[in-house]
């Protein structure tokens, strides 16, 4: 679900922050401190409004019953924590370096308006020269990755199949093709990823319209890090239109394509040679990288902060930025195993963190996917729909294996579950101030509405073996979101395919054959019924529906996604 912020970005604070020599001089080290700083500096925090939404939230959820007091984790701030020092750039970085520079100060003299942009740029791709060459170079740390913990949610961590490159052979960039045509349909769009992105902004725009909604044109340039569609999408022709608009009439998001552009093709090179230089055996790379919290999250950011759509008043937001880097953890959640195998660095679970560490990020994306199913999440901010369009996304694609890696043998008991127990949660102060995680029992609606009630017969009726549990995970969204108000057709098709045969399958003696046919099919229901997501009517309430059961609900498919067997790094570099 990728696109980019849109709106100018204030930079005299940032000035203040910036070192005397260039950027693109700065150690790593240097690079990371300083880009922590500036983040620091732009974050606001929370507003009233928000605050007062997630009041109102929390006392609906108190009226179903007694509130009750749980166990409390606690997530520290990423930027607070004092970020790993990398080796230096060998001489190739340096000229990479340079040439990045060169190119953004090109962009700085014609469109000052993006200066912090092309700042962010050029510290992240030195944090990244460094950090590729640290992870190729020393050895990775291994003393806490031995240390048991006894916490509920380390305790719940599966056991991750083991999978091959040749178990990845379906994962490409472009998703799978539309049956049904996505507004603007060109050639190079007819891609379930590309409507991915028109979805969420019209998930955002129904009610204030910011004029982001079609603004497709600007996006294509980050297909530059697409490596497997870049042969099916006319580049130069995207970039020369985009260049005279630029000329014409200025674009701050246009300006910002061309900076995001620049890091795409940076990071392209810099991934692509350590990775052929393992390949020749001239460095050896380990599964993990070096990357901590803080410089994870840093480098993360600059992802989201050019691919995520947001008006200016909301950019720098903490609530906005909290959802950004955990929409980022969730996708590194379900390609941590081909990322493993094809050398990835920028992965949260092959990151040099403690697996402590991990699983909590892992179960802030699930209290954020279960805040987002909240009606009271949506008012205060117009991009408030990243985490659960991303879920459903990532559910409707044939490029994550959320169904293919989920799918562990037998069910783990509901009872005392902390995962179904995680309260609701905005995890907003995960980049600053910290987050604190709740676990308590999960409230439960009496009754399920008329829609809702249509879609548990026809779970007994076809699936009997399934239904007691999709009952149960019904009347837990309810309490969540209240009555529903979906399509009750489209939304059953999908959930017969995607959740309720994934829990058949489990159910059954293990295959990774039927586990794949599950994926597969996924891929396909997503190609027929994605458009309806699309439905001014009932597409929000169907896309809070299939978040919660593909990310929340028992048996937790996107948390049996966290994990890798560790091999050897092979294979080619299918996806940044």
């Amino acid at each position: 679900m990728n696109s980019r912020v849109v709106g100018a970005v204030p930079t005299a604070s940032a000035d203040s922050l910036l070192p005397a020599q260039p950027s693109a001089q700065l150690q790593p080290a240097e690079a990371a401190n300083t880009l922590a700083r500036l983040f620091l500096e732009r974050v606001n925090g929370s507003t009233e409004q928000y605050r007062r939404s997630q009041d109102a939230a929390q006392q609906r959820l108190d009226a179903l019953g007694s509130p009750h007091a749980g166990t409390t984790l606690h997530v520290e701030g990423a930027l607070q924590l004092a970020p790993r020092t990398f080796l230096p750039p060998d001489e190739e970085g340096y000229a990479r370096l340079k040439r990045l520079d060169t190119g953004l100060r090109t962009i700085e003299a014609a469109f000052p308006q993006v200066s912090t942009d092309a700042e962010i740029c050029r510290l992240t791709c030195t944090m990244l020269e460094g950090a590729w060459r640290s992870r190729a170079l020393t050895p990775p740390r291994e003393e806490e990755r031995a240390t048991a913990c006894a916490c509920p949610l380390c305790r719940r961590l599966p056991t991750p199949p083991a999978r091959t490159l040749g178990d990845y052979s379906w994962r490409q960039s472009a998703g799978r093709p539309l049956t049904v045509k996505a507004w603007p349909y060109r050639r190079e769009l007819d891609s379930v990823l590309t409507a991915g992105w028109i979805w969420v902004r019209q998930l955002n725009d129904l009610e204030r319209d910011l004029g982001l909604r079609h603004r497709f044109e600007d996006d294509i340039l980050v297909f530059h890090e697409y490596k497997r569609v870049i042969d099916t999408i006319d580049t130069t022709h995207v970039t020369q239109l985009v260049e005279g608009r630029l000329a014409e009439s200025f674009s701050t998001n246009s300006a910002r394509a061309l900076v995001c552009g620049l890091y795409a093709a940076h990071k392209r090179s810099v991934d692509e040679n350590w990775l052929q230089q393992h390949h020749a055996g001239s460095v050896t790379l380990p599964q993990t990288n070096p990357l901590s919290q803080s410089t994870y999250s840093a480098l993360q950011m600059l992802d989201c902060l050019f691919w995520h759509v947001s008006p200016d008043t909301e950019l720098w937001q903490e609530e906005h930025l909290a959802s950004l880097l955990l929409c980022r953890v969730i996708d590194d959640m379900a390609d941590v195993r081909v990322d493993s195998l094809t050398g990835e660095i920028s992965n949260f679970w092959l990151a040099d963190l403690p697996t402590h560490t991990k699983a909590l990020y892992a179960a802030c994306t699930i209290a954020l996917i279960k805040y987002g199913c909240m009606p009271e999440a949506h008012e205060p901010m117009w991009n408030t729909w990243l985490m659960s369009s991303t879920i459903v996304w990532m559910g409707l694609t044939g490029r994550h294996a959320l169904w293919f890696d989920g799918i562990t043998e037998g069910l783990p008991p509901a009872e005392d579950c902390p995962l179904c127990d995680l309260q609701p949660n905005p995890c907003t102060g995960i980049l600053t101030h910290g987050t604190t995680l709740t676990i308590g029992p999960r409230p439960t609606a009496p009754a399920l509405s008329s829609r809702t009630a249509e879609l548990s017969a026809l779970c007994r009726a076809q699936f009997p073996r399934t239904w007691a549990l999709f009952d149960a995970e019904l009347h837990a969204f309810e309490a969540l979101h209240g009555p529903w108000q979906g399509n009750t057709d489209s939304t059953w098709e999908i959930l017969r395919r995607t959740y309720v045969a994934a829990v058949e399958a489990s159910m059954d003696a293990p295959s990774p054959d039927r586990a794949r046919q599950v994926q597969q099919d996924a891929g396909a229901v997503g190609s027929e019924k994605f458009y309806t997501l699309y439905d001014p009517q009932t597409g929000r309430e169907d896309t809070a529906l299939l978040s919660y059961m593909f990310g929340c609900a028992h048996p937790h498919f996107i948390w049996n996604a966290t994990g890798y067997q560790p091999t050897t790094v092979t294979g080619d570099w299918l996806d940044g």
